[in-house]
């Protein structure tokens, strides 16, 4: 079984998000980049399904050239080859040629499944998967949770929960699928997968060959906004003994006392 994982490279932000000056970007200075967790277990997922059926894992990703990092850590985990879709600095990138781009890659090999991250945990835009699955004319399943290739090995099922429902579909391969957080639980990579993930050549495709630039429409940033936090406000009840009857007061209406 090939098959072809797209990845993307996005700021690991474990806290207060902070923009660049011109309001245009987000600040990685004391951050840096990693794959959203979605599509490290879209990696994970491909890897397993190659090593008990046999066959071989691509990654892609459409992004700068310093996006090599994050493939090179999903060669390190088990992955057999990598393509980066490279973009200029500071190009933005819709999903509409994100897809585009993607699809160059993915026409062009004879994958047996395509697997992507429900949605980029920057963006959050739900639509890459389905945009490519549109243009490889291929069926596609969104927000899996288990992945089970069928005793025929021409199908597979994709079942997710959905209202407290799993659901469950049967698709003919070739498919694209698109995974969530929790089909499995990605491996760390080993010392002998670094080693041959450093040493590994990853293929670089200039986007304007993917995507000729007359076939998408283009996308330009205005500014990013940071949501307003929530707003925390502490009421002091009272001090020493005083404040025991608005204490009891206060642990009444929340239900501890009956």
């Amino acid at each position: 079984m090939d098959i072809l994982v797209c990845v993307k490279r996005v700021p690991t932000v474990g806290g207060a998000i902070t923009l660049t000056a011109d309001a245009r970007a987000i600040d990685t200075k004391a951050s840096g980049f990693t794959i959203s967790p979605h599509e490290e277990c879209a990696v994970e997922e491909a890897v397993r399904l190659a090593e008990r059926f046999g066959g071989s894992v691509t990654v892609v990703s459409l992004g700068p050239a310093e996006a090599e990092e994050q493939l090179r850590a999903c060669l390190a985990l088990g992955a057999s080859a990598a393509v980066l879709v490279e973009t200029a600095p500071g190009t933005e990138t819709g999903p509409i040629a994100t897809a585009a781009a993607l699809h160059s890659v993915a026409a062009a090999g004879s994958y047996d499944l395509v697997l992507l991250g429900n949605e980029a945990s920057d963006t959050g835009g739900y639509q890459v998967g389905i945009r490519l699955a549109h243009l490889l004319g291929r069926p596609v399943a969104t927000g899996i949770k288990a992945i089970e290739v069928l005793a025929d090995g021409l199908s597979l099922a994709a079942s997710r929960s959905y209202r407290g429902v799993t659901e469950t579909f049967t698709l003919p391969l070739p498919c694209v699928v698109t995974v969530k957080e929790g089909i499995n639980l990605p491996r760390y990579p080993s010392l002998p997968g670094r080693l041959r993930a450093k040493r590994a050549t990853i293929t670089r495709v200039p986007v304007a060959t993917a995507v000729p630039a007359a076939q998408v429409p283009d996308v330009r940033m205005v500014r990013l906004r940071v949501p307003d936090a929530p707003k925390k406000q502490a009421t002091v009840l009272g001090h020493g003994p005083d404040a025991v009857p608005a204490l009891l007061d206060v642990l009444a209406e929340i239900g501890v006392f009956p």
